[in-house]
Formats: structure tokens, C-alpha cells, sequence
């Protein structure tokens, strides 16, 4: 493959998963996608036998490539509560750059309704990565292994909540009060076996 051929491959991919974030699964067309990355029509079946479909799935992947990247920098921090402090201000930032147009693109393609399975499935496994990404940050820190992995839920849930309820009201402060993970965080880590007594937060 010419590096040109796979700079165009590259370009359709990075635009799916942009026009994703701002549009959704339904409205990213072929069209849509090589209007944005500018890449030549005759290059879409060459690089994607597998069509609409397997461009958007290879947009999925990277997308959640890019973020479960993040949040294994982030878990290498010793401040677990900081750690994932540091995961809603991302969030809020993007929101705030884009406008509060940019969603997550996992999010765009699991919500809408189809037969693609296949999306569907790598939907779920990048949900689940991101999760157990997050879970293993608390038993480094002494909490239960169960507790771990409800707190990893949880907190891919309140952030992808938030970010859909920021961008309906234009606003961040969704993203803002479900920084209560916080207090939450510091409660579940003050209470674990062995942590020394001190004051609430």
C-alpha cells in the first residue's frame, strides 16, 4: 500500500469518527465522510471492502482506542480520586472546544437503533474495556475487587450521561455536578479495610 493510499485509509477513518462524535451513526454517510477527509471516491471500497459499515466500525475502534489510551495514563496516577477527576475535566473540555457538539462516538453508534451487530458488539466491548481500564485503579488502592468494578461502571456511566445531558442543554454543568463521584470516591476509599480514620469530606 502507498504511504498516500494509507494516509487516504487514515483520513476517511479519523473523519467517521468525527462526523460520529457531532452527527451520529445515521448521518455519517460515505458521502459525508469523504466530503470531510477529502479523500477520492474510488478509495472507499479499495480500503473498505466491507463498505459504510466497516468504516464506521473502524471509527468505533479507534475512538475507543484513543480513549481507553487516556485513561490508562490517567490510572497511573497514585491519586485515585484525582485520576478521575482528571477524566471529567477531559470531558468537559472537549464539550467546551466543539462547542457542545462533539458527543462520544460510542455513544452515537450503541444508541441508535439498526441491525448492524457487529457495531452493536464493538459498542459494548469498548464500554467494557473502558470500564476495567478505570476498575483496576481501586484495588491499588485497597479496595474490594466487586466495589472496583461497580465504581468503573459507574463512572463510565455518569460521564456519558452527563456529556449527552451538556450537549441537549448547551451547558456544562451536567458534567459538573456528576463530579459528585468525587465525594463519593473519597468516602469509598476513607471507608475501605485498613484506611486510616479521618474526617469526612
Amino acid at each position: 500500500m502507498s504511504p498516500r493510499r494509507s494516509d487516504s485509509r487514515d483520513r476517511m477513518i479519523l473523519s467517521a469518527a468525527a462526523l460520529l462524535r457531532e452527527y451520529g451513526a445515521s448521518a455519517t454517510s460515505i458521502d459525508r465522510v469523504l466530503a470531510h477527509s477529502g479523500a477520492p471516491r474510488g478509495s472507499v471500497y479499495h480500503h473498505f471492502p466491507g463498505g459504510r459499515t466497516q468504516l464506521i466500525d473502524e471509527a468505533v475502534a479507534l475512538a475507543g482506542d484513543f480513549i481507553a489510551g487516556l485513561i490508562d495514563a490517567a490510572v497511573q496516577a497514585d491519586d485515585p480520586v484525582a485520576a478521575v477527576d482528571a477524566f471529567f475535566v477531559l470531558w468537559r473540555d472537549r464539550l467546551v472546544e466543539s462547542g457542545f457538539r462533539a458527543g462520544c462516538p460510542i455513544v452515537a453508534v450503541a444508541v441508535e437503533t439498526n441491525d448492524d451487530a457487529p457495531r452493536l458488539a464493538r459498542s459494548a466491548a469498548v464500554f467494557a474495556r473502558w470500564q476495567e481500564a478505570l476498575a483496576a485503579l481501586f484495588p491499588r488502592h485497597g479496595l474490594p475487587e466487586e466495589r472496583s468494578r461497580r465504581l468503573g461502571a459507574f463512572i463510565i456511566a455518569a460521564v456519558e450521561g452527563a456529556v449527552i445531558m451538556c450537549r441537549a442543554e448547551q451547558s456544562t454543568a451536567p458534567i459538573e455536578a456528576a463530579a459528585e463521584i468525587h465525594d463519593l470516591l473519597l468516602y469509598a476509599l476513607r471507608d475501605r479495610p485498613g484506611a486510616e480514620p479521618g474526617p469526612r469530606p
